[in-house]
């Protein structure tokens, strides 16, 4: 029975590696918030997210340097870039890791997404566990503006919603955790979304 377990713990420890998640809360006076999902596949990271408070049109998605909010968005940094270079467009051939474009809200101020990138990753160098996302008032140009900020923040504007990217161990809190120093709370969080039939 023990060893069933085991091998169950350890198989449950395995699929949780390969997926993060992020809720995000509102900053600058803005009422965004929602959860980002990120999911690792055979065709790169997959992110499904359901973001709501965003006036309508395209917002600047991005992932940011540092897990750190103890001054809201702002202590984020700057975006993603081990490589340092410019900011593009999430397929131009230069861009930051955490170059992630566009996120559009409609009518209901709602903006539903799910999409793949093949550059940012849940383990190695380009790991974005433990950094977080950072959602823009403004579009993102892409690198290719005229702004004196373009090549570097993508003209995006304010920074108006933003979480931590962690592995999620209680489902039913609204947060999301790091998780790595106890397999206990690995095993009891993957225990929570199997039994409420809950997904990552």
């Amino acid at each position: 029975m023990l060893s069933g377990l085991l091998v169950l713990g350890l198989a449950a420890i395995a699929s949780a590696e390969n997926r993060a998640s992020v809720y995000i809360t509102p900053f600058n006076k803005s009422t965004v918030e929602g959860l980002v999902n990120f999911t690792e596949t055979s065709d790169g990271v997959l992110i499904e997210g359901r973001i709501t408070g965003l006036p309508k049109g395209s917002h600047g998605f991005h992932i940011h340097v540092y897990g750190d909010l103890s001054d809201g968005c702002v202590s984020t940094g700057g975006h993603f870039n081990p490589k340092n270079v410019s900011h593009g467009a999430p397929n131009a051939s230069e861009r930051h890791v955490g170059d992630l474009g566009n996120i559009i809200a409609d009518d209901t101020e709602v903006a539903a997404f799910s999409f793949n990138d093949t550059i940012i990753a849940l383990s190695g160098e380009n790991n974005i566990i433990g950094r977080s996302v950072v959602i823009h008032s403004d579009p993102d140009d892409m690198g290719l503006g005229n702004a004196n900020d373009s090549k570097t923040t993508g003209h995006a504007g304010l920074r108006i919603g933003c979480g931590v990217i962690g592995t999620k161990n209680d489902l039913n809190s609204g947060t999301n955790n790091l998780v790595g120093t106890s397999t206990f709370t690995a095993l009891l969080g993957l225990t929570i979304a199997v039994s409420n039939g809950v997904g990552f």
